[in-house]
């Protein structure tokens, strides 16, 4: 039985985490940590990380950015594996959380669907045989309309996926309006649309002469990224130090 530290537990992904670890034999939340307290939940709630003194053998982590120094520190004095999951961390923080992998286990990812991540290999597979062919690349992600940042981090990161498996890299082009000349064979297209309630999609397209391949994933709900998140907790608890990403879950 993993026992998991849910920081940020009363935020929605805190929520539906908390959902999805009751109903699993193989993990429990033996304690919360929010500075919201107007939600009751089976297991006890701190305001402040550092006054938690439950036993635990990880921490998941959906908070936010200016929560995340306090969370490494109590990581770091308690020796405990961290599944960072809070986006939007600044240039020092990021450079926090190397040094501190260094120390304990940490999982970081831009994205952790279980299904975002498999498409990822998939995609390093595919680049390798359509690129070389002459087979153009475009990346189409839609998000809802409460989205701040575009396009999003697991475009990017699909992108990225892309340019691993490449000895020569693509550039990333996002805005084609001002652009009056022919699609360069050495640009990827990175295109967000907002709009509604659209938890996630994103489409990554290989178009070649007469022949378009389509590799997509689509979330219908918040539960996906809180199930990879909790499979990602039950493979860091346990381990000592380094820098994991969801890669390393699947594989």
């Amino acid at each position: 039985m993993i026992r998991i530290i849910m920081h940020g537990c009363n935020g929605k992904m805190g929520q539906v985490i908390t959902g999805i670890v009751a109903e699993d034999a193989q993990a429990e939340i033996v304690a919360g940590i929010d500075l919201y307290d107007g939600i009751q939940n089976t297991y006890p709630v701190f305001a402040d990380i550092a006054d938690c003194k439950v036993e635990a053998d990880v921490i998941i982590d959906f908070s936010t950015a200016k929560a995340i120094d306090g969370l490494l520190d109590y990581a770091l004095a308690k020796k405990l594996p961290v599944v960072l999951c809070t986006t939007g961390l600044s240039e020092e923080q990021l450079a926090r959380v190397d040094m501190v992998a260094k120390e304990i286990a940490v999982l970081k990812s831009a994205n952790m669907s279980l299904g975002i991540n498999t498409i990822m290999k998939l995609l390093r597979d595919a680049a390798r045989v359509f690129a070389p062919a002459g087979y153009d690349i475009e990346i189409v992600e839609k998000h809802h309309n409460q989205k701040l940042d575009a396009p999003s981090g697991t475009a990017i990161a699909l992108a990225d996926s892309i340019n691993a498996a490449m000895d020569q890299q693509y550039e990333y082009i996002y805005d084609r309006s001002q652009r009056r000349q022919k699609r360069d064979k050495k640009e990827l297209g990175i295109s967000a649309v907002r709009g509604g309630t659209i938890v996630g999609e994103h489409e990554v397209i290989f178009a070649g002469t007469d022949e378009v391949i389509e590799i997509k994933h689509t979330a219908y709900s918040k539960a996906v990224f809180a199930k990879g998140a909790v499979e990602a907790g039950k493979f860091l608890a346990g381990k000592t130090a380094g820098l994991y990403n969801m890669n390393d879950v699947i594989s």
